[in-house]
């Protein structure tokens, strides 16, 4: 008998030992399935987002009262989709943009496009000239605030600099909908280029 009752033990032990294993292992193929399945996402989705159209959070107030217009009443920001492909092409008078810094290149600012090459633009202090042509290549932005730092103190920007345009407004629902910088009114003291 007991004999009998140790080779019982050692086959439950080598069942219970043949279980976990395989339960080890369909956890193992599971864990892996789910991770080639997700991760598989994640080079297309970064590729989008920096190449193709990016969700992003506007901050500060340069843009108010046109983005983030509750800037001065609560710390909610706007939702905006910026569209990257082909970005510094067909640049207009009016449309948002996205671009570097020219003073701090890691920095991404948003600003609309108040003159393109070859126009005369009046300036505002505390740029140093009244009146300046903007070079070829180049672009005059201005935030929509009185509180933006934009061409009036660094002058004309590189059209090179563009990475993005404000396409959409995604947040608050309120303002929810396609930017229309057509409508904009543009601004006085520019001489458009023949």
């Amino acid at each position: 008998m007991a004999f009998a009752s140790r080779l019982w033990g050692r086959a439950r032990a080598r069942a219970t030992a043949t279980a976990a294993s395989q339960s080890k292992s369909a956890f193992a193929r599971q864990f892996t399935n789910y991770l080639i399945r997700y991760v598989s996402w994640l080079p297309p989705l970064i590729w989008f987002n920096t190449y193709v159209a990016q969700v992003t959070f506007i901050n500060g107030p340069s843009m108010y009262p046109f983005l983030n217009s509750t800037y001065n009443e609560s710390t909610k920001r706007d939702l905006c989709l910026v569209y990257k492909l082909y970005a510094q092409q067909n640049l207009e008078r009016g449309m948002c943009v996205t671009f570097r810094s020219p003073t701090d290149p890691d920095k991404i600012v948003v600003k609309r496009i108040v003159g393109l090459e070859g126009d005369i633009v009046r300036t505002k202090p505390p740029y140093p000239n009244e009146y300046i042509r903007v070079p070829e290549g180049h672009i005059w932005v201005e935030g929509d605030g009185d509180k933006s730092r934009d061409s009036n103190y660094y002058g004309p920007i590189s059209a090179r600099l563009v990475t993005g345009q404000i396409t959409h407004i995604l947040l608050p629902f309120s303002k929810a909908g396609r930017v229309r910088w057509w409508e904009h009114q543009h601004r006085t003291g520019i001489q458009r280029a023949a």
